[in-house]
């Protein structure tokens, strides 16, 4: 009997279940590397060289240790798995369940010549049984209650059966605009090894259609690298994180935001290690406490709510439209050519580094996408291709649940939708825009403007039956149904003009 242990490209982790099953005896083991998953959407060429990368570094790793690795570079994932279960005589393989739903249906729907065996995937805090079991006992699945709970459960931030501090969530006080110079520290970023150049020089030669520029890529690729972003990120990051964290300035792209959701995302880090370091900076350093716990949260909290929702929710939840939105995506999502400078800055950023943080995906590019009415799926699309720490479970969530509110409230509370006033209250943009951030219709005024009051008029019905919305809904009565009429021309004028 050969058990065989294939790993993915985003189960980089020496520990992950699969691998450790067959600590005892170090069978075969796969990694493929395969034009199959870059012809699915058109990646971010610097997503591609960062999983690629990492996986190779992540196979040299392995053979070091022991393990009889196969490496295979293929054009299609199914015949390398096959032929390599053939070469080996593989009589049961073994892989960590993958997060993704699509691929896991391939992989079950596979009529493989020998017994498979998926593992609970435990690079996550909570299982999708502890989660589901959590879900059942709720009437709503909100994320502060959740967040309680993992605090409790993982005993994080905790004196006995309090939170540190006497308040659970100090996100009131991480909310500044940017004013004035900002002193941000240098991200700690990496020079590419020949490793990384030589997937660098595949990936920008590829037939294939693809996204943003490939170079100059910094990101890190190895278990090692990501340990230093953290340590970074802790010692010179973390204690001013907290209060900008929704800040958004021209120029600035990563302000001190702590960069490790690709390395998260790939297994490179663990989320419990991660928290673990940053409380125990906390203990030794005596740092914010808003800090450290907004940071805490987003790990603890929002990324595990996400995973835990996307198995939670029914398969077709990705085809949810609540607000029947129609509109095609414009092109300039995918070349950043704009008039409206926070987009042209936040896409522009995405191009050259794959990154923007989670501001500016929410409040710029879902915040516009959902007003102006793009399909979701076309917005869902174009995030998960973009961005280099997106994956199927990651993108669905945040935008089609947060972002879009597609789903009809099924995760948000409210939409996420708003006027030019909070880009222009939280940035900088609008000082370099053309158009006018204070003006909602006219030839000047900003597209925020007119989409934001045409979107609450045409949903109106539905808005209403969200309670947090009442209050936004009555300032339409003040409106002159001329002005209203004005706004709503522009914004078909606006989709005419931009196919």
């Amino acid at each position: 009997m050969t058990i065989g242990v294939w790993v993915l490209g985003n189960q980089l982790w020496s520990d992950q279940a699969a691998l450790a099953s067959c600590e005892g005896q170090r069978g075969p083991v796969l990694l493929v590397e395969s034009l199959t998953f870059a012809q699915e959407r058109w990646y971010h060429r610097q997503k591609l060289v960062l999983v690629w990368s990492a996986m190779r570094h992540f196979a040299d790793a392995l053979k070091d240790a022991g393990w009889p690795v196969t490496y295979a570079i293929a054009d299609d994932t199914e015949t390398a798995l096959r032929d390599w279960l053939k070469a080996e005589g593989i009589t049961e393989l073994r892989i960590m369940e993958p997060v993704d739903h699509p691929f896991i249906t391939w992989l079950k729907g596979l009529d493989l010549p020998c017994e498979l065996t998926i593992l609970d995937n435990n690079l996550f805090l909570w299982s999708t049984d502890d989660f589901k079991a959590w879900a059942s006992k709720r009437k709503s699945l909100l994320m502060e209650s959740f967040y309680r709970e993992g605090r409790k459960r993982f005993d994080v931030l905790m004196e006995g059966d309090q939170p540190v501090g006497g308040q659970w969530n100090f996100d009131k006080d991480n909310r500044k605009p940017p004013k004035g110079k900002l002193d941000t520290p240098e991200p700690h970023w990496f020079e590419p090894d020949a490793t990384t150049l030589a997937v660098i020089d595949k990936v920008e030669t590829l037939e294939l259609p693809t996204f943003g520029q490939a170079t100059p890529f910094r990101w890190a690729v190895t278990r090692e690298q990501a340990l230093a972003v953290l340590d970074m990120f802790i010692a010179d990051r973390l204690e001013t994180f907290g209060p900008y964290q929704d800040a958004m300035v021209a120029g600035e792209e990563t302000m001190w935001h702590a960069l490790l959701s690709p390395y998260l995302n790939l297994g490179l880090l663990h989320p419990l290690e991660v928290i673990e370091r940053v409380e125990a900076a906390f203990a030794d350093r005596d740092l914010p406490l808003n800090s450290v716990e907004g940071f805490i949260r987003q790990v603890m909290g929002w990324r595990e709510y996400m995973r835990g929702l996307y198995s939670h929710f029914e398969a077709d939840y990705g085809d949810r439209n609540w607000f029947d939105h129609r509109q095609p995506l414009p092109e300039f999502f995918w070349t950043g050519e704009t008039e409206m400078n926070c987009l042209h800055q936040v896409i522009d950023q995405i191009q050259r580094t794959g990154y923007a943080h989670h501001i500016q995906r929410l409040m710029i590019l879902s915040n516009f996408s959902l007003i102006a009415g793009f399909l979701p799926q076309a917005v869902e699309n174009w995030f998960h291709a973009a961005f280099i720490d997106a994956y199927d479970w990651v993108m669905q969530t945040n935008v089609i649940g947060m972002g879009l509110f597609a789903d009809g409230g099924l995760l948000a509370s409210k939409p996420y939708a708003s006027s030019a006033n909070y880009v222009n209250k939280m940035s900088d943009y609008c000082k370099g825009c053309r158009y006018n951030p204070k003006e909602r219709s006219g030839e000047n005024a900003c597209p925020f403007n007119f989409f934001y009051w045409d979107f609450l008029h045409r949903h109106r019905e539905k808005l209403q039956t969200q309670g947090r919305m009442s209050f936004i809904l009555k300032n339409l009565d003040r409106m002159t149904p001329e002005d209203l009429e004005a706004i709503q021309q522009q914004a078909q004028a606006w989709h005419a003009a931009h196919p």
